[in-house]
């Protein structure tokens, strides 16, 4: 069995596990997942310390897999995950109305993203973006999607970055 899989997982106060036949799910105050059981893997619950275990006869490549997805699905309903996202640029702004994102990103046309379900934006300055919510998935899904409307370019390094990303800058053609 794989390193990951043998490290015990242990479940904070206020979330429980469930393993069902077909799918394990996960209940906490920020939410609820679930996950689809993966084949060949064992989970098992005991005084608030999830472990998980291999059928017999079956390859280990599922059991560290499956220990970090069920971690990951814990401290997601349990603390919740966080993405900031900066905007580098003369003019680049963010604005929230509503549920709606306001991006000024330099086109004609302002760009407006609306917050799909589970997923809380903020806008701290007019230059930062933090995206919150339990699923990490859907989290690092939607900061690449606004990331997506302008990727920080090569020459002057103007974009959305996500906060603390370097930017190696291209040298400008000489004459």
């Amino acid at each position: 069995m794989s390193r990951v899989a043998k490290q015990p997982i242990t479940l904070p106060k206020g979330v429980e596990l469930t393993v069902a036949v077909d799918c394990i799910s996960v209940k906490g105050p920020k939410g609820s997942l679930s996950l689809h059981h993966l084949p060949g893997v064992s989970v098992a619950v005991d005084n608030g310390v999830v472990s998980i275990g291999l059928a017999e006869g079956s390859e280990d490549k599922f059991g560290g897999t499956t220990r970090a997805l069920l971690a990951n699905m814990v401290k997601g309903v349990s603390d919740g995950y966080e993405r900031k996202l900066e905007l580098v640029g003369v003019g680049y702004r963010a604005s929230m109305q509503g549920k709606s994102l306001n991006l000024s990103l330099g086109y004609s046309h302002p760009v407006v993203f609306d917050a799909p379900e589970g997923i809380s934006l903020e806008t701290p300055t007019q230059t930062e973006v933090v995206i919150k919510g339990f699923d990490k998935q859907h989290v690092g899904q939607v900061a690449a999607k606004i990331r997506g409307f302008r990727p920080p370019e090569p020459y002057k390094g103007k974009g959305v970055r996500y906060a603390g990303e370097k930017i190696t800058l291209k040298e400008a053609k000489k004459a």
